[in-house]
C-alpha cells in the first residue's frame, strides 16, 4: 500500500549477462514488465550497434506479415484472435518464422499475379464477346437501303456509282470507358472533319478491373471510315482515350464461329478462376489462424533485441553489460526471473544484479490496477510526481467524483451515468478486445471507472438535493403544511407559494429525514433558499479541500525530514489559512446553531431579524471594523468574538512576513556558520603544516580573504534568488487562500445552472406533451418524450456533464495540488512486452 499512496522506492542496478544468455533474460524481464533500461551506447549510431542485422530481420517479418494481414482483410476473413500470449521465440527459431514468412509470401504473390493475369484475359474474352454481339446490330443498320446517305458522305457518290468492290467501308470495334464516350465523340467528329461513322452501345453489366478489382462500366464502339489515313488517324485517338481495339471479322458467319469459341474460352477461364480463388482462400485462412501470435513472436523477438542494442559489451565480448532502475520491493522477483531466463539458454554462469549508488533522481513509479489507472492519468497529465513524494490519486478516488456530484446533483442524470459506466464495467472484457479507433470512445472506456462513480455520487447528491429531472421525490411526506387543499388543477397550472420557516402554522418545525423537502420546487422562493444553501456547503468544502491540501505538505516534509520547511512554511500556511478562513466557516455553523428561523419574541436575539451576514462580518474583521448590527440585537455573536476577531487577523498578518523573511534569515545564517567554521578550519591546518601558527596564519590571511569574498558574492547571488522565490511563494499562497477560496464557489454556481437548465428543458418541452388530453395526447408525449430525453442526453448528462468534469479537474489541479505537489518528476516506463503490444495493436489514423 506504501507505492499507492507514494511513489514506490526505486534503486539503480547494474546487469552482467552472459552472451548466451543475455536474449532469453531480457525476454523473461519483458513479461515481467518491472525494468527500465538505460542507453549506455548514446552516440553510437543505431545502424551502428550490435544486434541491428537482428532488429532489420525482425523489419522484414513484420512487412510480410502486414501484406498476409492486408490481404486477409481484403477477403473478409475472421483473424482468430485466442487471447494466447506466446512467450517470445528462441533466437534460433527466427529462421523457421523467416522461412515460413516467405513462403506465404510467395505463395500469397505467385496465386494473385496469376489470378490478375486469368482476370485480365477473362476482361478481355468478356469485352470481345460484348463487341460480337453488340456489332451484329451495327452492320445490319449499315445494310439498311435507308442508310444510303450516310454511306454517300464517307464514299462520296462516284464511288457508290462506280460500284466497284475495291470502295468499301474500313471499319475498327473496341470498348472504352463510358465517362470517356462523350469527349471520344468530339475528338474524332474534330479530328477527322466529320468523315467517320460512329456507333456505340453501352454494356449493360459492370466489369472488373483486374489491377484494382473496382467495378468500371464500360461501352462498345465501332467506327466506320475511309482509307488508310484515316484508319491511322483513327487508331492512334483510340489509343490516346486509352480503349481496347479488338478483331472483328467482317462476315456474319466468321462472327459467330468467333463468339463459339470466345464462350469457350471464358467457361474454361471461369474453372480456372474458381479454382485459383479456392488456392488463394485455403492459403489465407490458414495464416489467418496464425498472424495473430507470429505478430505477437515478432514483436517480442525486435523489442528483445532493440533492448540488447542498449548494453554494452565487455572487453573479452562475451559479457552484456547494462544498467536498469528498478523498484526496491520488486528485486526478487526480477532475481528469479533472471535465474528462469538463465536455465532457459542453458547457460551455467548465473547473471550479476548490483545496486549502486547515483546521485541522479530515480523515476516515479505508483502501482496501479484497472481502477486506480485512471484516477492516476488525471493527476499524470498535470505533472508526474517527484521522487517519493506524496501521490494525490487515491484521495482523488472519492474527491474528484464527490466534487463533481455536488454540481451535476440530479438523480436521474446520476443514474443514467452510472448505467453508462456500470455497463462498460460489466463488459470490460468484451469492449476492450474490440479495438475501436474512436478517440472518444477509448477516452470514454478508459475512464469507465470514474463514470460509474459520478454517476453514483450524483445520484446521492441528487437525493439531497432532492431533484430527479428538475422534480422532487416525496418520500417521507412533506414538513408544510401549505398544500394540504391543493388539487391536480393547482399543480398542472404551475401555481407556486412563498414558503417562510417563521409561520409557525406553515411549517412543523420539524426538519426533513434527508434532504431538501419536496415541497421547495414548487416555492417561488426556491432559488433564493437553495442559492444560500449551496453557497455555504461550496465554501465549507472548498476550505476542508485546501486544508487537507496543506496538511499533504506535512507529510511530504516529514519523510524528507525538511523541518525548515514545516516550521517557515506549514505552520504559517495551517495558522492563516485557519484563522481566517476556517473561522469563517466555523461563523456559519454558529450563525445556523444559534440563530432560529421563527420570530418569537421572547427571543428576539436569536431571531432571523438579528442574524448577520457571514460575509459582511467577516469583511468587517478583516478591515478591523465593527458590525452594524439592527435595534435591540447583540452586537456580538458569541461572547468576545470582537477580541478574538482581531487576534486572528494580527496573527493571520504576522504569519506573511513568516512565510516570507524566517526561511532566507534561517538559511543565511546557517551559511554563515558554515562558512565560519570551515575558514577554521582551514586556519587550524595550515598553521599545523608550516609549524608555525602565526606565521602560518599571516601569509595564508589573503588567500582566504580571496576565497571568502568569492563565496560571498556567490552566496549573494544565491540569497537573492532565494529571497525571490520565497516572495513569489508567500505572495502566491497568500493571494491564492483568497482566490481559490471563492474559485470553490462554481460548486453552487455550476449546480444552479444545471438545475435551471433541468427546469427549463422540463417546463418549455416535456411538460407541453404532458397537457395535452385524449388519445393524442399520447402521440404527443411520444415525440415529445423522444425529444426532451435526446436533449437530456446531449445537453445535460454529456455537455454539462463534460463542464463539470472539467471544473472539477481545475479545482483539483489548481485549488488542491497547489498546496503540496510538485509534479516535477519523470515517469517510470519499464521494458514490458504488455506494454509494447497494446501499443502496436492500437489502430492508427491513415
Amino acid at each position: 500500500m506504501g507505492s499507492l499512496f507514494r511513489s514506490a522506492e526505486m534503486t539503480l542496478c547494474q546487469l552482467f549477462l552472459q552472451s548466451e544468455a543475455a536474449y532469453a533474460c531480457v525476454s523473461e524481464l519483458g513479461e515481467l514488465g518491472l525494468v527500465q533500461f538505460r542507453d549506455l551506447n548514446p552516440d553510437v549510431n543505431a545502424f551502428q550497434r550490435k544486434f541491428v542485422n537482428e532488429v532489420r530481420r525482425c523489419d522484414e517479418m513484420e512487412r510480410k506479415l502486414r501484406y498476409l494481414e492486408k490481404e486477409i482483410k481484403k477477403d473478409g476473413i475472421p483473424m482468430l484472435d485466442t487471447g494466447e500470449n506466446p512467450e517470445a521465440p528462441q533466437p534460433r527459431e527466427m529462421i523457421d518464422l523467416e522461412a515460413t514468412f516467405e513462403k506465404l509470401e510467395n505463395e500469397l504473390r505467385e496465386v494473385n499475379q496469376n489470378a490478375e493475369a486469368l482476370k485480365r484475359n477473362f476482361l478481355e474474352l468478356t469485352e470481345l464477346k460484348q463487341i460480337l454481339r453488340k456489332t451484329q446490330v451495327f452492320f445490319d443498320e449499315m445494310a439498311d437501303p435507308s442508310r444510303e446517305e450516310e454511306q454517300v458522305t464517307l464514299l462520296g457518290e462516284e464511288g457508290l456509282r462506280a460500284g466497284g468492290q475495291a470502295l468499301k467501308l474500313g471499319f475498327v470495334a473496341g470498348v472504352i470507358l463510358r465517362e470517356r464516350i462523350p469527349a471520344f465523340e468530339r475528338m474524332l467528329w474534330r479530328a477527322c472533319r466529320g468523315n467517320v461513322f460512329l456507333r456505340q452501345a453501352e454494356i449493360e453489366t459492370p466489369l472488373e478491373d483486374p489491377s484494382t478489382s473496382d467495378q468500371v462500366f464500360k461501352s462498345v464502339f465501332i467506327i466506320f471510315f475511309q482509307g488508310d489515313q484515316l484508319k491511322t488517324r483513327v487508331k492512334k485517338i483510340c489509343e490516346g482515350f486509352r480503349a481496347t481495339l479488338y478483331p472483328c471479322p467482317e462476315a456474319p458467319a466468321d462472327r459467330r464461329e468467333m463468339a463459339m469459341g470466345v464462350m469457350t474460352r471464358i467457361e474454361d477461364l471461369n474453372t480456372v478462376l474458381g479454382q485459383t480463388q479456392d488456392h488463394r482462400h485455403r492459403v489465407l485462412v490458414a495464416a489467418a489462424k496464425n498472424i495473430k501470435n507470429w505478430f505477437v513472436k515478432v514483436r517480442k523477438i525486435k523489442a528483445i533485441y532493440h533492448t540488447l542494442n542498449l548494453f554494452n559489451l565487455d572487453v573479452t565480448q562475451k559479457c552484456l553489460i547494462a544498467e536498469c532502475w528498478v523498484p526496491v520491493l520488486d528485486l526478487e522477483t526480477i532475481q528469479l526471473a533472471l535465474r528462469r531466463g538463465t536455465e532457459r539458454s542453458g547457460s551455467s554462469v548465473p547473471p550479476i544484479l548490483n545496486r549502486m549508488e547515483t546521485c541522479e533522481e530515480p523515476p516515479t513509479y505508483n502501482h496501479t490496477n484497472k481502477f486506480t489507472s485512471a484516477f492516476q492519468a488525471l493527476i499524470d497529465s498535470y505533472g508526474v510526481a517527484s521522487y517519493r513524494e506524496m501521490n494525490p490519486a487515491p484521495y482523488t478516488i472519492i474527491t474528484f467524483p464527490f466534487l463533481f456530484a455536488v454540481m451535476f446533483g440530479d438523480m436521474g442524470h446520476g443514474l443514467i451515468m452510472a448505467l453508462f459506466g456500470g455497463w462498460m464495467v460489466l463488459k470490460e472484457k468484451q469492449l476492450a478486445s474490440k479495438k475501436s479507433d474512436s478517440e472518444i470512445w477509448t477516452i470514454f472506456f478508459g475512464g469507465r471507472y470514474i463514470i460509474f462513480l459520478m454517476g453514483l455520487f450524483s445520484v446521492y447528491t441528487g437525493l439531497i438535493y432532492n431533484d430527479i429531472f428538475s422534480k422532487s421525490v416525496n418520500i417521507f411526506g412533506s414538513k408544510w403544511m401549505v398544500n394540504k387543499n391543493w388539487t391536480f388543477e393547482n399543480v398542472r397550472n404551475e401555481e407556486s407559494w412563498m414558503l417562510d420557516p417563521a409561520k409557525t402554522y406553515e411549517f412543523e418545525q420539524v426538519p426533513y429525514p434527508i434532504g431538501l423537502d419536496p415541497v421547495w420546487q414548487m416555492a417561488k422562493n426556491k432559488i433564493i433558499f437553495q442559492n444560500a444553501y449551496k453557497m455555504k456547503i461550496s465554501i465549507i468544502l472548498g476550505v476542508f479541500h485546501m486544508l487537507f491540501g496543506v496538511s499533504m505538505s506535512l507529510w511530504n516534509n516529514l519523510y524528507f525530514k525538511n523541518k525548515l520547511d514545516i516550521i517557515c512554511q506549514f505552520v504559517p500556511q495551517v495558522i492563516f489559512l485557519c484563522f481566517l478562513f476556517l473561522y469563517m466557516v466555523l461563523l456559519m455553523f454558529i450563525k445556523w446553531v444559534s440563530y432560529a428561523a421563527t420570530n418569537d419574541p421572547g427571543l428576539l436575539k436569536s431571531s432571523p431579524y438579528c442574524a448577520p451576514s457571514i460575509l459582511i462580518t467577516f469583511i468587517n474583521m478583516v478591515l478591523f471594523k465593527p458590525s452594524k448590527v439592527p435595534l435591540g440585537c447583540d452586537d456580538e455573536m458569541f461572547a468576545g468574538q470582537m477580541v478574538i476577531q482581531k487576534l486572528l487577523v494580527v496573527c493571520a498578518l504576522i504569519c506573511v512576513p513568516w512565510m516570507l523573511l524566517a526561511k532566507p534569515i534561517i538559511i543565511m545564517r546557517n551559511q554563515k556558520k558554515l562558512s565560519y567554521s570551515l575558514s577554521h578550519q582551514q586556519m587550524q591546518s595550515a598553521a599545523t603544516e608550516n609549524g608555525d601558527a602565526s606565521v602560518g596564519a599571516t601569509d595564508q590571511q589573503p588567500m582566504q580573504n580571496a576565497t571568502q569574498v568569492s563565496a560571498g558574492h556567490g552566496g549573494e547571488d544565491e540569497m537573492t534568488e532565494m529571497f525571490i522565490h520565497q516572495g513569489i511563494h508567500t505572495i502566491e499562497y497568500v493571494l491564492g487562500s483568497v482566490s481559490h477560496t471563492a474559485s470553490y464557489l462554481r460548486l453552487w454556481a455550476l449546480s444552479l445552472a444545471h438545475a435551471q437548465l433541468s427546469d427549463v428543458l422540463w417546463n418549455m418541452v416535456l411538460s407541453k406533451g404532458l397537457i395535452v388530453e385524449d388519445w393524442r395526447g399520447g402521440v404527443a408525449l411520444y415525440v415529445i418524450f423522444t425529444f426532451w430525453a435526446c436533449l437530456t442526453v446531449s445537453i445535460l448528462v454529456l455537455m454539462e456533464g463534460l463542464s463539470a468534469f472539467l471544473h472539477t479537474l481545475r479545482l483539483h489541479w489548481v485549488e488542491f495540488q497547489s498546496k503540496f505537489y510538485a509534479g516535477l518528476g519523470h515517469a517510470f516506463q519499464p521494458f514490458s512486452f504488455e506494454v509494447i503490444l497494446d501499443t502496436a495493436s492500437a489502430p492508427v489514423e491513415e
